[in-house]
């Protein structure tokens, strides 16, 4: 999805650099407004030639509520354009953006069981200590994991699960 990322970087931007300090503000309307743009009923709906961009924004905003002035244009503009298809990327862009500036990163945390608030502190202390960084953890089950966790951050793997361990068992078997 290059294109997409293409086309989303100059609405990211702009709206980074309208935001200044206020960065971390926005992003919560942000992942809103790209989970409404998500939605495959709201992508055909915008994408029909009846309805006037006016009428999808009135929509868009009426789900997700009231917008600060600058998300607020930024959705006029990526509406008028046809490109509410963007605004997940448009979104993630701006996270990263907001995170660089921070010294922040999103982490995913995978885990096979739910994990409670302080099992959570108690794993993102050692994953920030490992990756050297202050991390925003999610958590996301996959039982195929079998135990133990796998963390993504960024374009960075660690795969802690049993799953792994027994995939390098059987690689080292079968070698």
């Amino acid at each position: 999805m290059a294109e997409l990322a293409t086309i989303a970087r100059p609405y990211a931007e702009a709206l980074f650099e309208s935001a200044g300090g206020d960065a971390g503000a926005l992003t919560g309307q942000l992942d809103a407004l790209a989970a409404v743009a998500a939605q495959p009923e709201m992508r055909q709906f915008a994408d029909n030639p009846r309805v006037l961009p006016q009428q999808v924004h009135d929509v868009v905003t009426s789900i997700v509520g009231t917008l600060d002035g600058r998300v607020s244009n930024l959705l006029r503009a990526v509406i008028d354009n046809g490109r509410l298809a963007t605004l997940p990327e448009i979104s993630a862009q701006f996270r990263e953006f907001a995170n660089a500036r921070s010294g922040v990163s999103d982490a995913t945390v995978y885990s096979a069981f739910p994990i409670d608030s302080a099992q959570l502190a108690d794993v993102v202390g050692a994953l920030e200590r490992r990756f050297a960084r202050k991390l925003n953890a999610s958590v996301v089950l996959d039982p195929a994991l079998i135990g133990g966790i796998r963390v993504v951050v960024g374009d960075e793997v660690l795969d802690t699960s049993v799953r792994a361990r027994l995939e390098q068992m059987k690689a080292a078997l079968v070698a």
